[in-house]
């Protein structure tokens, strides 16, 4: 493998990372604010110690 394939190889590994990151980011945000809105009782429960844990208010 020549220098130019690995520093490609390096590159794209990166950009796919960095991808992968985000997307585990939206989704974990996106489960803590919609179980922070979120109506029913139970999801509140269930949820409730770690929306302290981040200084999320729930009540």
């Amino acid at each position: 493998m020549n220098n130019t394939a690995a520093v490609r190889t390096l590159a794209t590994s990166k950009v796919e990372t960095l991808k992968a990151a985000f997307v585990a980011l939206v989704i974990g945000l996106g489960l803590v604010y919609g179980a922070g809105f979120a109506n029913s009782e139970s999801v509140h429960d269930a949820a409730h110690d770690s929306r302290h844990a981040l200084s999320f208010p729930c009540h």
